[in-house]
């Protein structure tokens, strides 16, 4: 005589214990990004390549203002008012370049690669990831710009002084115009996630940004004066560089007008790849 062993009954739905609901928060969307930033190999590249930049480049427009000095030839004419804050900050225009190229990479890298699609799958509001892209890389953009910059100047200092190029710290204008300076970088990175996402190409996200930031500016010093100095103090840039000038004239802009045009450029890269990120599939 054979015997069924019974079988276990099935818990109905009511009686499963309920899988905790997975909710998508601000602080979740950010610690993601922070996370993908970092793993990424360029990341660390561009940053030490930015940070090379500031203080390899800051300090050879110092030796090389005392080199000139101390030989008796005429100065050229981009040392002829050179000072240890402008010296310093020499490698600012090479240091954007590879903090805005690293944030192009951060947003445009994920379509190439096509894991946009797992983001906006976990993130289905979108938004979120462009925000928080932008918030974790300007923080990630902003730490070694700042480091960079108080090097070069704290080195290129002791190299020029007793010159009259000579600034110390507590010269007026010279903490503003560091701080600054680090700020603008940091913008200029948050400016290429924009362009990266509104792009969605590496490789034109790269373009426009070199020729917002390098190629306007001459395009439009061929325009007539009238028209050169009207539009010239707003580019992106000039109104940049404004930030973390010493001396202003009434060609520039002031600090803080320089601060809120770029302020509004970087706001408009970020309302185009908001909006692209909306309207179109990933």
């Amino acid at each position: 005589m054979s015997t069924i062993a019974p079988t276990p009954a099935t818990p109905s739905a009511a009686e499963r214990p309920a899988r905790p609901a997975y909710r998508v928060t601000a602080v979740r969307v950010l610690r993601s990004e922070w996370s993908k930033a970092w793993s990424l190999r360029s990341t660390w590249i561009t940053l030490g390549l930015g940070l090379f930049f500031l203080v390899a480049f800051g300090l050879i427009a110092a030796f090389q203002f005392k080199s000139r000095l101390n030989s008796g030839r005429p100065m050229e004419r981009d040392f002829a008012d050179a000072n240890a804050l402008t010296l310093s900050l020499f490698g600012t225009n090479f240091a954007q370049l590879a903090l805005g190229v690293l944030g192009v990479l951060i947003a445009a890298g994920e379509y190439s690669t096509g894991m946009i699609r797992s983001t906006l799958a976990a993130v289905p509001r979108r938004l979120p990831v462009l925000w928080a892209k932008a918030l974790v890389y300007g923080v990630v953009a902003l730490v070694p710009a700042t480091v960079g910059v108080f090097v070069a100047f704290l080195i290129g200092s002791n190299v020029l002084s007793g010159t009259r190029a000579a600034l110390a710290l507590s010269d007026p204008g010279v903490l503003r115009g560091l701080f600054g300076a680090g700020l603008y970088l940091a913008l200029v990175g948050v400016i290429g996630v924009a362009l990266g996402m509104l792009l969605r190409s590496v490789a034109g996200g790269i373009s426009v940004l070199v020729a917002s930031l390098m190629l306007v500016p001459g395009l439009v010093s061929l325009l007539p004066t009238s028209w050169h100095s009207h539009i010239s103090p707003y580019l992106p840039s000039n109104a940049g560089e404004a930030v973390f000038a010493l001396h202003h004239d009434s060609t520039t802009l002031s600090p803080g007008a320089g601060l809120a045009v770029f302020a509004l450029w970087t706001a408009a890269a970020l309302a185009g790849g908001a909006v692209r990120l909306v309207r179109r599939d990933a």
